[in-house]
Order: C-alpha cells, then sequence, then structure tokens
C-alpha cells in the first residue's frame, strides 16, 4: 500500500484535489478554444473516457469568451491555461472557470497580480503554478545549480508572491521533457511545500514513446506517494492520454476506476490471433466501469491456470475458445463467439 504524501486541499469544481483524495486524472484539449462546437464536443469525449479535469488554452479575449458558454456545457470542471495577460485571467473567472493555470511572475505588475488574486480568493477559484524547465527566468538559467534546483527555486518564488497576497488554493506542477530532471524537482519540492503536486513529463513525445517516458516519470513518483493530479502528455488524440493515466494508477493500485486487462505475450503455443483478440476484448470493455480484471491468454491448457486470479477470461484454441472464470473454464466458444459470449457472462454476472 502506498502511503501518500500529506498535502492541502483544494476543490477545483466538484473534484477535491490532496488530502489522500483520489489521485485525478485530467487532459487537455487540442481545440481552438473559440470554436464551441469543437471543442466541447472533444470535453465531453474526454469525460466519457473518464477524464476529471480538462485545461483549456485562452490565448485571446474572444477565447476567455468562448468559457462562458463551454462553463454551462461541460460535463467536468475546466482550467483555464493563460500566460502574460492578466486581463484574461480576470474574464475567465468572471466567466465561470473552476481553477487557473498561470505563473504570477509572468503576468505583469504587482498591482495586476493582485487584481487577480483577489478575485480568485473571493471565487474560491484555484491557481496551478506551472513551472516548465523550457521557460525559466533569465536569471535562474545563469545560475550554477542543477536544473531541476532551478524549477523548484522559480516555483517557490511564484509561491512566494500569492502568499504575500493571502491566497493559498495552489497546486504546484514543475515539468520537463527529461524524465529525471522531473523526477528529482517534484522530489525536491515535495519537501518544501505541502500544496498539491500536478505531475507530468512535458513533451513526453508520440504515443509510444511518451508513454514509456511518462509510466517512468509518473509512476516513480506516484509509487512514493507524490502526486495529487497527473496528466500523461502525448502528441495524440488527448483521449490516450486519460487512458494512460489510469493504467497508470491502476498499476500501482491507487485508482481502481474502470477494467484491469491483462494478456499474455504470445509464444510457440498460441493457436489463436492473440494479439488482434486482445485489442479487440480491450477495446470492447474499456468504457465498463467494473473493478474487475479482464484476462486474454494464448494457451486453453495453461491460459485459465495463470490468470486464475482474474475475474473473467478467455483461452484460446484451434479455432475457438473458453471463457473462464476465476481460473474454472465455463464455456467453449467458436472463435467468431468469443467476445459476444463473453461479454454475455459478464453482464449476466452484475444483473
Amino acid at each position: 500500500m502506498i502511503k501518500r504524501r500529506k498535502s492541502k486541499e483544494i476543490t477545483i469544481g466538484n473534484v477535491k484535489i490532496g488530502n489522500n483524495n483520489p489521485i485525478s486524472v485530467q487532459s487537455m484539449c487540442n481545440t481552438d478554444t473559440r470554436n464551441i462546437e469543437q471543442t466541447i464536443t472533444q470535453i465531453k469525449e474526454l469525460a466519457g473516457a473518464g477524464c476529471e479535469l480538462v485545461r483549456l488554452a485562452v490565448l485571446n479575449s474572444d477565447a476567455a469568451d468562448a468559457i462562458k458558454e463551454l462553463v454551462k456545457l461541460s460535463p467536468i470542471p475546466l482550467i483555464a491555461d493563460i500566460h502574460f495577460d492578466y486581463r484574461l485571467a480576470i474574464q475567465c473567472i468572471n466567466n465561470g472557470i473552476s481553477a487557473l493555470r498561470l505563473n504570477p511572475g509572468n503576468i505583469g505588475k504587482r498591482e495586476n497580480i493582485e487584481k487577480v488574486v483577489n478575485l480568485a480568493k473571493q471565487q474560491n477559484i484555484p491557481i496551478r503554478i506551472g513551472v516548465n524547465a523550457g521557460s525559466l527566468e533569465k536569471d535562474l538559467l545563469e545560475k550554477d545549480i542543477t536544473l531541476s534546483e532551478k524549477m523548484v527555486e522559480s516555483a517557490m518564488r511564484h509561491i512566494k508572491i500569492l502568499e504575500e497576497l493571502d491566497f493559498d488554493l495552489i497546486k504546484v506542477s514543475l515539468k520537463s521533457s527529461d524524465v529525471m530532471t522531473t523526477i528529482d524537482a517534484y522530489k525536491l519540492i515535495s519537501e518544501k511545500i505541502d500544496y498539491p503536486l500536478h505531475l507530468g513529463v512535458t513533451e513526453a513525445g508520440t504515443l509510444k514513446g511518451g508513454l514509456i517516458k511518462s509510466s517512468i516519470g509518473l509512476g516513480a513518483l506516484l509509487s512514493e506517494g507524490i502526486g495529487d493530479t497527473i496528466r500523461v502528455s502525448l502528441t495524440e488524440n488527448p483521449i490516450e492520454e486519460v487512458f494512460a493515466g489510469f493504467e497508470i494508477l491502476k498499476s500501482l493500485k491507487l485508482r481502481q476506476k474502470g477494467v484491469n486487462f491483462i494478456s499474455c505475450p504470445t509464444c510457440g503455443r498460441t493457436q489463436i490471433d492473440l494479439i488482434s483478440l486482445a485489442k479487440q476484448v480491450e477495446n470492447r470493455f474499456k468504457n465498463l466501469d467494473k473493478n474487475i480484471t479482464i484476462a486474454t491468454m494464448g494457451c486453453a491448457v495453461n491460459g485459465p491456470g495463470e490468470a486464475r486470479h482474474a475475474d473473467f477470461g478467455i483461452a484460446g484454441g484451434i479455432n475457438e475458445g473458453y471463457i473462464f472464470k476465476k481460473g474454472e473454464v465455463i464455456a467453449k466458444v467458436p472463435e467468431a463467439d468469443l467476445l459476444d459470449k463473453l461479454e454475455e457472462i459478464i453482464q449476466k454476472s452484475y444483473e
């Protein structure tokens, strides 16, 4: 059992973060925020995949205007991502946004920061301080310390600004495209503050490479109890980010939302197209919100026994397969009917 780092609790919309609340999975729309129809379609797709928080890029006043309608239509809380222009932050708060992602130090004069923070305080709008290794302050870049230390120092500067304004609805992220830099930065700051931490390896890459980097980076931190929200950043449909996020959490037994899929790696004994079958099983049951394990095994002789811990499973034969439950074979089915029969059995088990 992983012992979570103790952190303050904040609330974004209806999602509680920190203080041993479930680790939340979030993503970010890649649509033009000004296009309300496209953006809300993607938000609803993400929510349908289990996403709990969605961040939106707010590049100008038109995008901030769109926030008002998007908030009304969205089934989950929205976070506005803002850089440099404090007026956009104010506009988004007035339009009902649930949280902000910004760095106080890059939105101008102290009086402008105060305007944003005072309004956020009045409306109970949390602010995520998002430090990125690629956009640190010039004076920090020139310091003779590690990149991780520079990131932490940058975050502490921004935190100090908010604390001086008596604001503590804070979440912090320190992202780098380098996995070890990311891990080191989060470990360092976790010892300095008790604010919730949002984890991510930024610019991780495309699906395969990005999943590996994110799994290593987030997995290493989560296994030590560090992290309260996560985003798996991928150059891919953001729905894949949500799926990956939950898979990482499930593998560490930090969340049990949805099905846990297992399958054997195939070998010379396999007499069925196991790779295709495993993908079909995953696709068929990916939206089943049951805390169960479904196995897809290639060998009818050893498969059920090897996966006896699975709640349900398929073991392949020659042009046929066996449905098993807790290691016991309960049906022999032609290959073409395996998925339908498995679904029927699972549904009857929960009627």
